[in-house]
């Protein structure tokens, strides 16, 4: 690591940010992490993405997507891809996770998260030459097998056998396709309250800061609805949710209000499979076990998804194979 620091201040120092102070600023689930850099005045973020395990490259595209529609991604200040390294705009701290928790009003935080969405699909255009990999059916299948890979071991103390989890993948081709009803738009996978700032001194929708969309990809426009409105790390109240779905819709008056909602049920219900299984793993791969306690509310989020009619295969798997005893946060795996 010493000799990775050394080459990161050598980047910093070409960059014109020689002697810069370096404090950590935070880590995420992946092996990127982030420091504040101070230097004459100045400030920015270092983003650290060591190859092989990671790759900047995306990140770049989706920011040069979203400042080309006036968004509020981090400007760019300087590079180096084949070491992994960016220098960021200091887009500041003000999460709307820290906001909320200070007290602030959340209707206005959360109708401003709604708004940007609407403003992306409204004006994304998909581009032959920064095209994000497609968000299809046999890449939600995969992320939903997380489930019965991770989690359900985690819980039952035995591998997954061949036949169930493949009867798992059945229920889940059968609903999938429901997920296209809403249209394909640039879908930034994380977006919810911890990646999402106010910007003071900008108005609009470009007063939301915007962090953390290197993995987007082109998918249904209902699922960055789904992950602000479903968080896996913070309860939305069901009034409020309702409220923002219907204040998204009403920016898109020709879509089919029943078919976006079949999509936000099928695709709500997959991340949150996904997600038991992520946060599963990040515990027994990783050694990360500071994300099982949220496994609990996932479970509370998926077993109100699956009582929508369309998931009615997956429901039916779930009431067999993972029976409510089953649907709880797994002990750490030094505990287990």
């Amino acid at each position: 690591m010493n000799g990775r620091n050394a080459r990161i201040d050598l980047f910093l120092a070409e960059s014109g940010w020689a002697g810069a102070e370096r404090r950590h600023l935070a880590a995420d689930a992946s092996f990127r992490r982030y420091e504040r850099v101070s230097h004459q005045g100045r400030q920015a973020v270092l983003m650290d993405a060591p190859p092989p395990h990671e790759d900047v490259r995306p990140f770049l595209a989706v920011t040069a997507i979203l400042r080309g529609l006036g968004l509020s991604a981090p400007a760019v200040l300087a590079r180096d891809v084949e070491l992994g390294t960016l220098l960021l705009e200091d887009l500041g701290d003000d999460t709307f996770t820290k906001l909320l928790a200070r007290g602030e009003a959340e209707e206005p935080l959360y109708a401003l998260a709604i708004d940007l969405l609407a403003e992306l699909h409204r004006r994304f255009v998909p581009s032959a030459e920064a095209a994000p990999p497609v968000y299809d059916e046999e890449r939600l299948l995969a992320e939903a097998l997380l489930l019965p890979d991770w989690f359900l071991p985690a819980v039952t103390g035995r591998e997954t056998a061949p036949e169930i989890r493949e009867s798992y993948a059945e229920a889940w081709r059968r609903v999938l396709p429901a997920a296209a009803g809403a249209p394909a738009t640039l879908v930034l996978r994380d977006y919810h309250v911890d990646n999402l700032l106010r910007l003071d001194g900008r108005t609009g929708v470009a007063a939301c800061g915007l962090l953390d969309f290197q993995d987007a990809v082109i998918g249904p426009s209902s699922y960055d609805v789904v992950s602000l409105l479903e968080d896996a790390r913070r309860d939305v109240g069901d009034a409020l949710a309702s409220a923002m779905i219907e204040r998204y819709l009403r920016y898109f008056p020709e879509l089919g209000r029943e078919a976006f909602l079949e999509s936000y049920a099928v695709l709500g219900a997959q991340r949150a499979a996904k997600i038991a299984g992520i946060f599963t793993r990040l515990d027994r791969r990783d050694g990360k076990k500071q994300y099982l306690p949220h496994i609990a509310r996932v479970w509370r989020l998926l077993d109100r998804g699956l009582c929508h009619p369309i998931l009615a295969p997956v429901a039916t798997w779930m009431e067999t194979h993972v029976p409510p005893g089953l649907r709880r946060s797994p002990p750490p795996l030094e505990t287990a």
